[in-house]
Formats: C-alpha cells, sequence, structure tokens
C-alpha cells in the first residue's frame, strides 16, 4: 500500500495544508520506514526535525513583530499566499508538474485556501498584535487535536481512550492559559486566544475537507499550490478594496523583514517536512509538533524577553502530553 501522511498531524498556517500528500490515514493503516536502513540515517533525521521545528517556531514571533510593526493582517496574510505561490510555482515549473485544473480541483484550491489561509491567516494576525508568541504556539498546538475530535465524529478515526485523554489534556492546557489570572494579567488578551483557538478550529476544517473531497489527481504540492494561488487571488480584491495592502519598498524595516521572513521559513520548513515524510515517515515527521511548540515559546522568550508564569509552564508541558498521546503510533513493517 502506498504511504500517505496522517493528516491528523497537521500543524499551523504552513503545515496543515502540507502535510497531506493522499487520503487520511487511521494510526493503524501507518507503516513507519525503518530510519536505521533509511539512507537518510536516524541522526540526519532527527537533526532535519529539529532545524525544521525551530524554524516554524520562529515564525510565531515573526508575526507579531509584522502584526506589533503595523502591518496589517489582511496585507501580511496576503503576502504569505503570494510569495507561497509563487514559490510552489516555481518548484512545479522545475519539476515539470501541472495544476490540475478541473472543476473539482478548483473548487477543492478555494475551499482549501479559505479554510487553510484566508480565515485562519488573518485571524492568526490579528491575535499575533495582542497575544504573546508563546501562547500563540501553544493555542496552534490543539490542530492535531481538533483534527483528531472531528476525524472521530465524522468516523474516519476511531475513538481511541489513550486520544480521547489527549483531546482532555489539550482542553486543560487550554484553560491554564485563559484561566489563572496570572497566566494572563492583562485579561483583555483572554478574548484573542480564542480567536486563535477559532483559527485552529479552520486548520482542522481543511484537514476534513481534505481527508474528504481531496481529487485524485493531486498531491502534497498540487495541494499547497493550488491553495496559495487560490487565497491569493481570494484576497487581492479584498486587500485593494480595503486599503490593507503592505507595500514591500525597500529599505526594509522589521516589518518587511518579518513577512519575507516568514515566507522563507514557510517554504524551507515545507520542503524539508515533505522530505522527511518521504524518507523517515509520516509518524516521525509528526514530530515536528512537538518542536514548534516548545521552540516557538523559547523564541518568545529570546527576542521579546517574554515572561511566562508559572501556569503557562505547565500548559506547555501538558499540551505536549496532549500531543504525545494524539499522535499516530507506529506499526512495524510485515
Amino acid at each position: 500500500m502506498e504511504e500517505k501522511p496522517d493528516t491528523s498531524q497537521a500543524y499551523g498556517p504552513e503545515v496543515a495544508e502540507q502535510a497531506v500528500s493522499a487520503a487520511f490515514l487511521s494510526p493503524e493503516e501507518i507503516i513507519e520506514p525503518d530510519l536505521g536502513k533509511s539512507t537518510l540515517g536516524r541522526a540526519r533525521a532527527w537533526i532535519l526535525l529539529l532545524v525544521m521545528g525551530v524554524l516554524w517556531g520562529a515564525t510565531f514571533s515573526l508575526a507579531k513583530i509584522a502584526a506589533d510593526g503595523g502591518g496589517h493582517p489582511l496585507g501580511i496574510n496576503f503576502w504569505q499566499s503570494m510569495i507561497g505561490a509563487i514559490a510552489l510555482i516555481t518548484v512545479m515549473l522545475v519539476t515539470g508538474r501541472r495544476l490540475p485544473m478541473k472543476r473539482e480541483n478548483i473548487l477543492f484550491y478555494m475551499a482549501c485556501g479559505m479554510l487553510g489561509s484566508i480565515i485562519p491567516g488573518i485571524l492568526f494576525f490579528y491575535a499575533a498584535s495582542r497575544v504573546s508568541p508563546g501562547i500563540l504556539s501553544i493555542t496552534v498546538a490543539t490542530v492535531p487535536l481538533l483534527t483528531f475530535v472531528a476525524a472521530a465524529f465524522l468516523g474516519i478515526e476511531k475513538f481511541q481512550l489513550g486520544r480521547i485523554l489527549g483531546v482532555i489534556f489539550g482542553g486543560l492546557s487550554i484553560l491554564l492559559l485563559v484561566g489563572p489570572e496570572e497566566s494572563l494579567p492583562d485579561r483583555s488578551a483572554v478574548p484573542w486566544v480564542l480567536v486563535a483557538l477559532i483559527a485552529s478550529v479552520c486548520y482542522a476544517g481543511e484537514n476534513m475537507v481534505v481527508a474528504l473531497h481531496m481529487p485524485s489527481n493531486v498531491n502534497a504540492t498540487t495541494i499547497t499550490g493550488g491553495l496559495f494561488i487560490a487565497a491569493t487571488a481570494i484576497m487581492i480584491p479584498f486587500v485593494i478594496a480595503t486599503g490593507t495592502f503592505v507595500p514591500l519598498i525597500w529599505p526594509w524595516g522589521p516589518v518587511e523583514w518579518a513577512i519575507i521572513g516568514m515566507a522563507i521559513i514557510s517554504v524551507a520548513a515545507y520542503s524539508m517536512f515533505i522530505f522527511l515524510i518521504t524518507h523517515a515517515g509520516p509518524v516521525f515527521a509528526s514530530q515536528t509538533a512537538y518542536v514548534v511548540t516548545f521552540s516557538g515559546v523559547f523564541w518568545g522568550v529570546l527576542i521579546f524577553d517574554e515572561k511566562h508564569s508559572y501556569f503557562i509552564w505547565v500548559s506547555l508541558a501538558i499540551m505536549l502530553v496532549a500531543l504525545a498521546l494524539v499522535r499516530p503510533r507506529k506499526v512495524e513493517q510485515a
């Protein structure tokens, strides 16, 4: 059987649409290659995973820099889609791949563009100016949990005690973020944490669209390219009509560098993620979630000198446990 990544581990604005190269797989169906026999090698695989996770974790801080610097969420998100589209079109041209453009493909790209880029991206960048990067990274970690819940209710996944406990732990983690006053001394930030969670719901919804309605003539590259092209096309009139376009005029300041940095990281990390799925398997690649969440918190500490309360660190630890419980298990090759 052809190996296919598990979409329940899709993660955040970049990963949610990129972790999928075929239909949704339950944990029982995943065959994980033996890293010891892989040409990639165990050490190289771990190094690649760590580098990728640390890079992705930095995007939360870059998002805050762009938003705090005056970049409008619509304008920031437009550039993420535009640069992503250009990068993926370039990849398709170099590799000779064509973007399928049947009616079902176009509708699929538009749905993924709305749920995987436009709506959650705009919500995420609005929240970024009001919530710390560390807290944002914890909220985005709920995507695998929400995806599992949706998949289980739709009959794609089976309810399993361990994974249900993971969802419960994830909920407890979020409660520790928004409940105690020590977690968020500025209580006006609480609604924006919930806004970030709505973005996660959108990413999970996109995973379900991919799982249930993905055309048979697409793969990870064409899905992502189609999604970014659709998102860019949809956003152009809105950005122009609302006057929220962010011009990238040289010399660049912090906002422009942050926007470009996020886009470059997205493309680079996407390439590494797909490479890991291909050479080390989807279960191994899904461990990126731990590194992204953990590094997202520490990038905030490093760049913004964030001081987190005891409750935030406990919330982070509980979320990492939740991810471990929801994560699909490896099945030995027969």
